[in-house]
């Protein structure tokens, strides 16, 4: 069976997904993030098939997320080390990982967020950077943006005669 690309789709969590959408993309930069930089690192953190891991590397290359370089002449070898664009997947990860241990977690919470200061436990949330504000569903709502097109703004406007509908309904739980 073929995959759907997403590449042309407009909404931007389409095209994100297009990158990192597979899961063992995802857990190769979680495990960049713990510094893992070689091909055996990865291999041996996610018990995956090499030849998966070589496919998976080399699209997280080609989409600009990881950068590889030679760190060996003889025989050539490489490391796949974070790029600006990988590095600002962090909060994607950091949220998906709260989001794990608050939902799917039965034996307890694995790994952490802590404070490096302090060693504080913290929970990461999103805010507006310049309110400092925690965004919730209730004040914030997805908007259409100058290059929406028309399926973009069709898929919005629902998501806003829903909202108005919910909040009207008495019997819907907020």
């Amino acid at each position: 069976m073929q995959r759907k690309s997403f590449e042309d789709m407009q909404c931007p969590i389409a095209r994100s997904l297009e990158r990192v959408g597979e899961w063992w993309s995802m857990l190769i930069l979680r495990d960049a993030f713990y510094g893992m930089t070689r091909f055996d690192e990865f291999q041996q953190s996610l018990g995956i098939a090499p030849n998966m891991l070589s496919r998976r590397l080399g699209a997280l290359v080609d989409s600009g997320l990881l950068a590889r370089r030679a760190y060996q002449d003889r025989p050539l070898r490489y490391e796949y080390l974070l790029t600006p664009a990988g590095e600002d997947f962090r909060p994607v990860l950091l949220a998906l990982m709260a989001w794990g241990n608050h939902h799917f977690a039965p034996e307890g919470v694995s790994t952490r967020l802590t404070d490096v200061r302090t060693q504080r436990v913290v929970e990461p949330v999103l805010v507006d950077a310049d309110t400092g504000e925690r965004l919730s569903r209730e004040r914030y709502v997805i908007q259409a943006g100058p290059a929406a097109n028309e399926r973009m703004r069709a898929r919005i406007e629902l998501s806003r005669q829903r909202r108005e509908r919910r909040r009207d309904d008495t019997s819907f739980p907020n």
